[in-house]
C-alpha cells in the first residue's frame, strides 16, 4: 500500500491555513501547518512530500523561505507550490529564481489545487524513483566490480602460478639435460644472467628480456638424447661421435617444438641456434651473421664465456682477462661484433653475475662445452700467426 503524503501549509491567516488544510485532507493527505517562515523552516525535519507556502507573510516573507530551503542539500527536492494573489511577471519570476516550482492563485479553486498538487506529488515520486535506480544500479556496479576485480585477480594469480610453475618445470628440465653432462645448475644460473644483461644492454623491450632469461636455460636440452657413451666419453671424440653430439641442438628444438608458450617457442629457437657461428662454420644449419637468430647469438656468446671460465677435467679455468682476451680474438669469427662489443663494454656486471653464482662442483665437464673452448682457443692460436 502507498504511504500517505504528507503536506505543510505556510500562511499567516488562519482562515487560509484551515480552507486549504480542509481541502487537502479532503484529496487524502495528511496535512501540518506552519503560521511563519521560521515555524516553517523549523518543521521541515518531520519531512514533507510538498509545502503549500503564501508569500506576504510577516517577519519572513515566502520569496525568503524558500531560498533558506534551497540554500542547504537536505530540502532541496522537496517541491515548493507558492500559494499567492500576487499575478505580475517579476513577481513570478521572482518565485522561479527563488527556487518555487508551481503557483496557486487565491481564491483557492479545488480542481486546481488537486490538480497541482497531484503534479508535484508525481514529479517528485519520480525524482524519487529515479534516485532509488541510480543507487540501486551503482550498487549494482560496485557490486559487479567488486567481482570482476576479485575474478580478475584469482585469473591473475592462477596465470601466475602456471606461470612459475612452467618456469620450474623448464628449470628441472634444464638442470636434468645439465646433469648428464655433469654440468651445474650454476652454469644455467649464470649463462641465463649474461643473456638478460646483453639483452638489456641492447635495449630490447623489458618482456623480451625477461623471456630470454627463462627460455636460455633450455639451450642444451637436446643432450638428453645424446648417448651416454658420447656425452659422458673422457676423451676427444671422433669425427662420427662428434656428429651425433652435434646433434643436441637440433633435438632440443625437436623437443621444445610444436608449444604454443612463448616461452617454450623461445627456447626452441635459441636450442636450434645457439651453436651457429657469426662467420657462418656453426651447426646446425651453417647460417652467419644476422641471418642466426638474435636470441641464438646471444646464447652463444654468453656460454662460451662460461664454458672458458669455468674448470674441466681437460683444463684449469681460464682467467677472466684470458677469457675475454680469446673472446676479442674471435670477434666477427664466433660472435656477432656489436653483442661482443656490449658484453665487453658492461663486463664488471659480467663478473659480478659470476661472483654471485659461483660452481661449488668441482667434477664438472662438459663434452660441448670443451669442444667450445677448444674451437675458440684454437682459432685465437690460429689468428695470432
Amino acid at each position: 500500500m502507498d504511504r500517505i503524503r504528507r503536506i505543510l501549509v505556510v500562511d499567516d491567516e488562519s482562515s487560509n491555513r484551515d480552507l486549504l488544510t480542509k481541502m487537502l485532507k479532503a484529496l487524502g493527505y495528511y496535512v501540518d501547518s506552519a503560521i511563519d517562515g521560521l515555524k516553517a523552516l523549523d518543521q521541515l525535519k518531520l519531512g514533507y512530500d510538498l509545502i503549500l507556502l503564501d508569500v506576504m507573510m510577516p517577519g519572513m516573507d515566502g520569496f525568503e523561505v524558500v531560498r533558506k530551503i534551497r540554500a542547504g542539500t537536505e530540502y532541496q527536492d522537496i517541491p515548493i507550490c507558492m500559494v499567492t494573489g500576487l499575478s505580475s511577471r517579476e513577481d513570478r519570476l521572482r518565485a522561479v529564481e527563488a527556487g518555487v516550482n508551481d503557483f496557486i492563485a487565491k481564491p483557492f479553486d479545488m480542481m486546481e489545487l488537486k490538480i497541482r498538487t497531484n503534479s508535484l506529488l508525481r514529479e517528485k515520486e519520480s525524482r524519487e524513483a529515479l534516485k532509488r535506480y541510480h543507487s540501486e544500479l551503482e550498487a549494482t556496479v560496485a557490486k559487479r566490480t567488486e567481482a570482476l576485480r576479485q575474478a580478475l585477480k584469482e585469473t591473475a594469480d592462477a596465470q601466475r602460478r602456471t606461470y612459475q610453475a612452467q618456469l620450474e618445470t623448464i628449470e628441472r628440465l634444464a638442470m636434468a639435460a645439465e646433469h648428464r653432462d655433469r654440468e651445474t645448475a650454476y652454469h644455467i644460473k649464470r649463462m641465463s644472467r649474461y643473456c638478460h644483461l646483453i639483452a638489456k644492454k641492447l635495449g630490447l623491450p623489458p618482456q623480451e628480456c625477461e623471456l630470454i632469461l627463462n627460455a636460455t636455460p633450455m639451450h642444451d636440452v637436446g643432450k638428453i638424447g645424446i648417448p651416454d657413451g658420447i656425452l659422458l666419453k673422457p676423451g676427444k671424440l671422433d669425427p662420427s661421435e662428434w656428429e651425433i653430439m652435434k646433434k643436441h641442438s637440433e633435438i632440443g628444438a625437436l623437443i621444445l617444438s610444436g608449444s604454443s608458450s612463448d616461452l617454450l617457442q623461445a627456447g626452441e629457437i635459441i636450442a636450434r641456434s645457439h651453436h651457429e657461428r657469426w662467420d657462418g662454420t656453426g651447426y646446425p644449419m651453417g647460417l652467419s651473421g644476422e641471418n642466426i637468430p638474435l636470441w641464438g647469438r646471444i646464447t652463444a656468446l654468453a656460454d662460451v664465456f662460461d664454458a672458458l671460465t669455468n674448470k674441466r677435467p681437460y683444463k684449469d679455468a681460464f682467467s677472466n682477462e684470458m677469457a675475454v682476451q680469446i673472446m676479442k680474438e674471435a670477434r666477427g669469427i664466433f660472435f656477432d661484433p656489436k653483442l661482443l662489443d656490449i658484453f665487453l663494454d658492461n663486463i664488471s656486471e659480467v663478473f659480478a653475475i659470476q661472483a654471485q653464482y659461483m660452481d661449488t662442483l668441482a667434477d664438472n665437464r662438459s663434452e660441448q662445452a670443451r669442444k667450445q673452448a677448444e674451437c675458440v682457443n684454437t682459432e685465437a692460436m690460429r689468428m695470432k700467426k
